[in-house]
């Protein structure tokens, strides 16, 4: 029901279409819960499917999952989790520091480079969605005039979460002016209280979103700009890699993945026994650029 993982199932629809002897499907949880996860990959594992490409909710959760498949032959991707010591390769649209420091670039910008900002994660579990607020956070040093407070909200990916947490730190620092989200709903819980508040376009919104669910506060200014990458995209650059993966090629530097934003991926060794994939998919859009992107 999270409208980036619906985004994310068309591309795994389209694989799986362009793919006669491939049968591709998605599963999820019915809401952003690291055990509910768990218990899906457990049932995948006992059904002995071919490959696993997963997004972890938390990636210390599902490590032993995850062993559990690799040692029974499965192959495992995984995408923005590249922490993960269980897989044969992680898949990361982009180096998640520097999407971080774009998205702290814009709301400073926004911002005039001064005054208070906080960040919000989905979960503090979630290694992307912290080393994109850690990457905030190092780039708002270079602004003197920047002051983080009540950093890393979690929001749990629910819009309502992200409002009323929104609401509550307007309430406590009522000169606020800036918040940078992660999960792809903080944007959409932030604006709405910006709006509601009678700030929208004096608070600054900036963070993970995509651009249709994001498109009415975008327009009423409570939204400043969103950060992404396609969804859909990352969908078919995993299942490309489980498929070569499948195959036993090799994962090479440089190598083409057939995939927009995955053209030329760089290849690195990770955390445990499989390689780092990055890609250079990032996207920054506002109200003038984000009708560009029709998902």
């Amino acid at each position: 029901g999270i409208p980036w993982f619906t985004r994310m199932e068309a591309g795994v629809k389209a694989y799986n279409d362009q793919h006669a002897h491939v049968t591709a499907t998605q599963y999820g949880p019915a809401t952003a819960d690291a055990a509910q996860q768990l218990k899906i990959i457990d049932d995948l594992v006992a059904r002995k499917v071919t490959a696993l490409a997963v997004v972890p909710m938390d990636p210390a959760v599902i490590e032993g999952a995850l062993k559990r498949a690799l040692d029974r032959g499965i192959v495992v991707v995984t995408h923005e989790a590249d922490n993960q010591k269980n897989t044969q390769a992680d898949v990361e649209a982009f180096d998640n520091g520097a999407y971080g420091a774009a998205l702290n670039e814009r709301l400073a910008q926004c911002m005039g480079q001064k005054g208070k900002w906080t960040s919000f994660v989905g979960s503090l579990g979630s290694q992307t969605h912290l080393q994109w607020v850690d990457g905030g956070t190092k780039n708002a040093t270079k602004h003197a005039g920047m002051q983080l407070v009540d950093a890393k909200n979690e929001s749990f990916d629910d819009a309502n979460k992200a409002y009323e947490k929104a609401k509550e730190i307007l309430r406590k620092h009522a000169d606020i002016k800036g918040f940078q989200g992660s999960a792809a709903n903080d944007v959409i819980g932030i604006g709405r209280a910006v709006e509601e508040a009678g700030l929208a376009g004096k608070v600054c919104v900036v963070g993970t979103g995509l651009p249709n669910a994001s498109a009415r506060l975008i327009d009423s200014g409570a939204i400043t700009a969103i950060g992404f990458w396609d969804p859909r995209d990352a969908a078919l650059a995993m299942n490309r890699v489980a498929e070569l993966l499948i195959a036993k090629k090799d994962l090479a530097d440089g190598m083409d993945l057939g995939v927009k934003g995955y053209e030329k991926v760089a290849v690195k060794k990770g955390p445990g026994r499989g390689v780092l994939i990055y890609g250079n998919a990032m996207v920054i859009a506002d109200k003038s650029t984000y009708k560009d992107y029709d998902f």
